[in-house]
């Protein structure tokens, strides 16, 4: 208990840390994997080979491989000069949306292909479609793999800390390298990030409940 009250500042730092970089991961990843969703059922080959490519590469690289590029390899290509925070947030958001594209993608699929066709009929276009028609009929089934995509990002960000990124498990190794009982440091990184999955979990089941009153 006194490791995490002489620190309490510094346990702050770190859990806010870990709650901006999955909020900001999780709506890039959400934003990107819809969009990647779309050109995987799009009419047009060049698209769907495009979200193929992105889902097969990204979903079967190991994150740690992909941190250790983005921080190591693609500087010698690119100096683009971003801080560790921005780093990390581009591998997790590009890791996550392969697997966001996957759930979205399989949502889309249980609507019927007839509402499809009938936006079809009337003049919609394939995007049209998509955003008025197909999407919001498969917001249902895509939100409890959603879940679990995102608790499982929560967990992946711990990565980001062995790269200089200020979040829980940054924060837990930085103490255990000044002699700290580690057990203690372990338990309290684990309930910070408890809180956090514990509360995308209940988000997620308000919304499914919400979902099921206004069918």
């Amino acid at each position: 208990m006194n490791v995490l009250l002489d620190h309490l500042a510094e346990f702050r730092e770190g859990f806010i840390g870990t709650v901006w970089l999955t909020v900001a991961s999780s709506v890039l990843a959400l934003l990107l994997g819809v969009v990647l969703a779309g050109f995987r059922v799009s009419p047009v080959p060049p698209l769907r080979f495009f979200g193929a490519a992105w889902v097969t590469l990204f979903r079967n690289t190991p994150l740690t491989l992909l941190f250790l590029t983005i921080w190591f390899a693609v500087p010698q290509v690119f100096d683009f000069g971003f801080d560790p925070w921005t780093k990390a947030l581009i591998v997790l958001s590009v890791y996550t949306s392969s697997f966001v594209c996957e759930a979205v993608r399989s949502g889309i699929n249980t609507v019927p292909l007839g509402q499809a066709e009938a936006a079809r009929s009337i003049g919609m276009t394939f995007f049209q479609t998509l955003g008025s028609i197909v999407l919001p009929q498969a917001v249902r089934t895509v939100l409890p793999p959603l879940s679990s995509i995102f608790i499982a990002l929560t967990k992946n960000s711990a990565i980001a800390g062995a790269f200089s990124v200020t979040e829980l498990f940054g924060w837990q190794k930085v103490l255990s390298d000044q002699g700290f009982a580690i057990a203690w440091l372990f338990l309290w990184v684990a309930l910070g990030y408890l809180v956090i999955t514990f509360t995308i979990s209940g988000l997620f089941r308000l919304l499914e409940r919400s979902l099921e009153v206004a069918r």
